[in-house]
C-alpha cells in the first residue's frame, strides 16, 4: 500500500520523466557559472541543482491539481494520477507542500537576498498553472518562473543581481516561452475544445514565423551576454550549435504534426547543453 501511494506520487511529480529537469537545469548552470567565472561556489552549486530537482517537481503537482478538471478531456493527459483518480487533490497538495518546504530549508543555507527572492520564485511557480484561464501567454509566465533561477543564482553567488543577470534571464524567459509553445502545440486541438489558452492558440497559423523570431532574439542576448563577459571563442561556437538545433525544431514544426512538435520540445535540452557547454568553455 505505502509503496503503491509512493510510486503514484513519483508519477505526479514526474520524477519518471527528467526532461523538465534538465531544461530547468541548463539555465540554472548558465547562470552559476557567469556568476562565479567560471568556477561556481560548490555549496551553492549543490544547493541550486537540487533545488531545481524539488521545484520542478512541486510545479508538476501544482500544475496537475490545477489542472485536475481539464486533464480527464486531454489525452496526453488523462492518465495522470490526479486526472485517473490514484491520487486525491488533498494528497497532491501535501505532497507540493513537502516539496516547497524542503527547497526552502535548502534556500536558507544561502544568504538573505537570496532567501528573499525564493519568496517570488514559490509565487510564481505556485501561480502559473492558472494563467491558462486567464491569459493566452501562460507560456510567458513560465518563462518568469522557471527562469527565476537564474537571477537567483546571481544573487547566491555574488550578493547581487548585474545586469547581465537580467539580460540572461530575458533569454531564459523566452526561450521557456518558445519551447512551451511548442509543447502546447501538442494540445492544442483538445486545448480549443475545453477552452485552455496557450501561445500556441493565440499564435496560430504564424507559430512558426513567431517563434522563430524569438529564437533570433534569444540567440542575439545570449551574444550579447558573451560579449558583457568577454568570454572567449568557444561560448560562440557553443552558440553556432545551439542554433542548429533552433534549425532542427522549426523543421519538425513546419508541418504542424503533433509527434513531431513534442519531439521539438525535447531537443531543446540539447540547445540547453550546447549553451552550457560553450559558457564552460568560454572561461
Amino acid at each position: 500500500m505505502i509503496r503503491d501511494r509512493l510510486y503514484q506520487y513519483w508519477l505526479l511529480a514526474r520524477f519518471d520523466k527528467p526532461i523538465g529537469i534538465l531544461i530547468l537545469l541548463w539555465p540554472t548552470l548558465w547562470a552559476l557559472w557567469i556568476a562565479g567565472n567560471g568556477h561556481p561556489d560548490r555549496l551553492v552549486l549543490t544547493i541550486f541543482c537540487l533545488g531545481v530537482v524539488l521545484m520542478r517537481a512541486a510545479g508538476c503537482v501544482i500544475n496537475d491539481y490545477a489542472d485536475r478538471d481539464f486533464d480527464p478531456h486531454v489525452a496526453r493527459t488523462r492518465l495522470r494520477p490526479i486526472a485517473a483518480g490514484k491520487v486525491k487533490p488533498r494528497e497532491a497538495l501535501l505532497v507540493f507542500a513537502v516539496l516547497c518546504l524542503t527547497a526552502f530549508g535548502l534556500v536558507l543555507l544561502m544568504n538573505w537576498y537570496t532567501i528573499a527572492l525564493s519568496f517570488v520564485a514559490a509565487f510564481l511557480a505556485a501561480s502559473y498553472p492558472f494563467m491558462k484561464r486567464f491569459t493566452h501567454l501562460p507560456q510567458a509566465y513560465l518563462g518568469m518562473a522557471f527562469g527565476f533561477a537564474v537571477p537567483m543564482s546571481f544573487a547566491a553567488q555574488t550578493g547581487h543581481i548585474p545586469p547581465v543577470g537580467w539580460l540572461l534571464y530575458l533569454a531564459v524567459l523566452l526561450w521557456a516561452l518558445v519551447y512551451d509553445t511548442l509543447y502546447a502545440m501538442v494540445d492544442r486541438d483538445d486545448d480549443l475544445k475545453i477552452g485552455v489558452k496557450s501561445t500556441a492558440i493565440l499564435f496560430g497559423g504564424k507559430v512558426r514565423e513567431i517563434t522563430a523570431g524569438l529564437q533570433l532574439v534569444i540567440i542575439g542576448l545570449l551574444v550579447a551576454v558573451g560579449v558583457m563577459q568577454h568570454l572567449a571563442w568557444p561560448y560562440y561556437a557553443g552558440l553556432m550549435a545551439a542554433s542548429g538545433f533552433f534549425v532542427y525544431q522549426q523543421f519538425l514544426i513546419f508541418r504542424f504534426d503533433s509527434q513531431k512538435c513534442f519531439k521539438a520540445f525535447l531537443n531543446n535540452n540539447w540547445f540547453g547543453l550546447a549553451v552550457f557547454l560553450g559558457i564552460a568553455a568560454g572561461y
